[in-house]
């Protein structure tokens, strides 16, 4: 072999070298972007987890997570759900709502209602917990940082559905729902504005065998739809004392003072023919004009924004179709 095609040759075998070093350092560097671009991702994803903001509540300022991954709620669950978030754990009357129990299957029972086993809440490794019941704040803030909204403080569902977007970052969530719902409420009140007199009065109450209990419009059993969604008054004489106190326990001498021309009735135990039968919720006009509506706790308890709005439909329902 003569020295030009020694030369010709070696510098083929450089040639393909090169290309082969080329190929390979250009692989190196694309999976190095891409382990590179992961392992960013990955970051971001821990800093946002690990990121906390301060909350003003009735206990001071609270630092919690500002996107919380594992929230323990007490109480709060509808409008929990309305935001598409689902909690690890819930207490067992709660997890099994009439109007969102499909949504919480799988979440973990923490107790019972107001009296949370600290022990299954522990088990949970909850980042936030939030509850409406102060009394077991000691106990549940050691576990993680601890919410309390005390029933009552937000008045109505724009208030606590405005609260949890802000405190869980869903603000974009909160107000579509609303809109929304403002607009199922606009219907629904039209609706019932054209069937029933504008003076017409309403009472909300409670059947308790021996006694009654009458409820204002931030105490479920039916009041958040017909005062605050619907526009619905009390009667004039005990309005004010209703709405002040927002219950009362009624004798049977003072059932007749409080009843309006509709009363919608929470009981477990007796019907309308029940009610009609009865001496004294039988002569009242609006038992005789079949004003009277009837249902059991699991439907009338609830007050968050998904059980209002099912509510109003039930009772519009009932409303419009009286006459018919």
């Amino acid at each position: 072999m003569n020295s030009s095609e020694k030369i010709s040759m070696t510098a083929t075998a450089l040639f393909c070298l090169s290309l082969l070093l080329s190929a390979c350092s250009g692989g190196t560097t694309g999976n190095t972007s891409a382990n590179e671009e992961a392992q960013t991702t990955s970051n971001k994803t821990v800093e946002t987890q690990l990121q906390i903001k301060t909350v003003t509540t009735i206990n001071g300022d609270i630092e919690i997570p500002a996107k919380p991954q594992r929230i323990v709620a007490e109480e709060y669950l509808g409008s929990l759900i309305t935001l598409d978030v689902i909690p690890v754990g819930a207490p067992e009357l709660t997890i099994k709502n009439y109007y969102f129990k499909k949504e919480l299957m799988g979440v973990s029972d923490i107790g019972a209602y107001g009296k949370p086993s600290v022990e299954n809440i522990l088990a949970l490794n909850p980042d936030l917990i939030i509850t409406g019941n102060g009394d077991n704040y000691e106990a549940l803030s050691k576990i993680a940082p601890t919410i309390v909204i005390p029933y009552g403080d937000l008045k109505d569902v724009h208030e606590e559905l405005t609260y949890f977007g802000n405190l869980l970052d869903k603000q974009g969530e909160a107000a579509a729902w609303l809109l929304q719902y403002d607009q199922q409420i606009a219907e629904a009140k039209a609706k019932v504005d054209a069937a029933v007199p504008a003076d017409a009065s309403f009472s909300i109450m409670e059947d308790g065998g021996k006694s009654t209990w009458v409820y204002g419009d931030n105490f479920g059993r039916g009041g958040q739809p017909i005062y605050q969604a619907l526009g619905r008054k009390p009667p004039s004489d005990v309005a004010n004392v209703i709405m002040e106190k927002q219950w009362a326990e009624l004798s049977a001498e003072m059932i007749e003072s409080y009843a309006g021309d509709y009363i919608i009735m929470t009981s477990n135990e007796r019907t309308v023919e029940d009610f009609k039968a009865d001496p004294i919720w039988g002569s009242l006009p609006a038992v005789k004009n079949d004003h009277l509506y009837v249902w059991p706790e699991e439907r009338s308890w609830y007050y968050d924004p998904i059980a209002v709005l099912a509510q109003i439909e039930e009772l519009t329902t009932w409303l419009t179709n009286l006459e018919k």
